[in-house]
């Protein structure tokens, strides 16, 4: 049998269902996780700095999709090689160098804001190679935490709890960096950005991960084709994978435009921060719901539930005439959107075959390069109408798209959580 083949489900579940954080037993992997806490934390910490400063800078949600599209271009661009290099290379070295990169990258930024010499193309080309050790980053941190583990049993764990890792960064990372901003400016938030990838930095050099494996003499290229031609014939992967991408260009892009849709309740850095609390917020309790219920014999039905849920209350939230209504469904939309994404990454990452891992998750790791692109997008349509309309236009899309998946895909209609690992 394929390693994409389905086994016939009993009537209860093939084993019992592991514990939430049974993953963080794993020496390894917890350090790698509580190490992880900063990295991401540092991630969100400049986006949020970043997206404010453009925005304070020029006040044009188009120059805020510009900036969208100054990160995503270099990262998906090299995500798209990056697992390949997570399939050849050391990846704790990988992985170490990215933070240096990144960290000297956030310093710089910090110093042309601190000397009051900082320009909007000097956050775009800041914002650019950032992109390019991000696409470094991503592909290889999520091929490298699942070889932490020495149970496979808890791989559903391990993904809730990457996870949370960024689910809880939105809860924690924009309330206080709103205040830290509106407190003490965008620089010191560089600052620490900086420092959190170097103690990331720091917790690498403590881990022994296991040997990449050596495939000699093949040409990057090839393995590149060979990860896109595995994801092309294997029907799950084909759907789910485009989904997502749909999910974040689409779906997501109002996390790119939020310093635009804010400002129409003359909201500013504290008020940015309070919505994507509110998504955070969602986010985690959706993680924690859905960790409850993966291994059930309608996986897919909601899987699909949660995308199409999400989509709706986006059109919503774009809709919204009252800030606080607002706040609302972006939890609400952080919830349903966490349900399906959760479910979903861990169906991929229990069916990926291992010698294909860096690729096939690189590749699906462009999805979190979608939300700025998707910014980009949305900063046009805003330009000649409103940010209402960009981000009503992208829900109303995403939602027509989850519709067409949910009827003419019946093979993620039947996705049985009980029966996901590969043979």
């Amino acid at each position: 049998m394929s390693a994409t083949s389905v086994t016939e489900p009993t009537d209860a579940p093939s084993v019992d269902a592991p514990s939430r954080f049974g993953a963080l037993r794993h020496s390894q992997f917890r350090r790698f996780w509580l190490g992880s806490i900063f990295a991401v934390g540092a991630f969100s910490l400049n986006m949020l700095a970043q997206g404010i400063l453009v925005f304070d800078l020029t006040g044009s949600a188009l120059d805020l999709g510009t900036l969208g599209l100054a990160t995503a271009v270099p990262t998906i661009t090299v995500t798209l090689f990056g697992g390949v290099l997570a399939d050849r290379i050391d990846r704790r070295k990988l992985l170490m160098g990215a933070q240096i990169v990144l960290a000297i990258l956030l310093a710089l930024l910090a110093t042309l804001v601190v000397t009051d010499v900082i320009q909007v193309w000097h956050v775009y080309v800041i914002a650019f190679f950032s992109g390019l050790a991000t696409g470094i980053d991503w592909p290889t941190r999520n091929a490298m935490f699942p070889t932490l583990l020495e149970d496979r049993s808890q791989m559903m764990s391990a993904v809730a709890l990457s996870a949370i890792l960024w689910q809880g960064s939105r809860i924690i990372v924009p309330t206080t960096g709103g205040f830290i901003i509106a407190a003490f400016g965008p620089s010191f938030t560089f600052f620490i950005a900086a420092a959190a990838f170097l103690v990331m930095f720091v917790t690498l050099m403590t881990l022994k991960v296991p040997a990449t494996p050596k495939v000699p003499g093949r040409n990057p290229l090839h393995e590149f084709i060979e990860g896109v031609l595995y994801i092309g014939r294997t029907k799950l992967f084909a759907i789910l994978i485009p989904l997502t991408f749909s999910n974040m260009l689409f779906g997501m892009m109002y996390i790119q435009l939020m310093p635009a849709y804010v400002d129409l309740f003359g909201g500013s850095a504290r008020e940015i921060g309070y919505v994507f609390t509110g998504v955070g917020i969602g986010a985690v309790l959706g993680t924690f719901v859905v960790g409850r219920y993966q291994q059930v014999a309608w996986l897919g039905w909601m899987i699909l539930t949660g995308a199409f849920l999400s989509a709706a209350l986006i059109f919503l939230f774009a809709i919204s005439p009252y800030y606080w209504v607002s706040v609302v469904l972006a939890g609400s939309v952080g919830f349903f959107n966490s349900m399906y994404q959760i479910s979903s990454m861990t169906v991929l990452q229990l069916r990926v075959p291992e010698g294909l891992r860096g690729r096939v998750m690189g590749i699906f790791t462009i999805t979190y390069s979608l939300i700025p692109l998707g910014g980009f997008f949305g900063g046009v349509i805003a330009d000649f109408s409103s940010v209402r309309v960009a981000i009503a236009t992208g829900g109303v899309i995403l939602t027509g798209i989850v519709i067409l998946v949910a009827i003419t895909q019946p093979q993620i209609r039947s996705l049985d959580g009980r029966v996901l690992e590969a043979e």
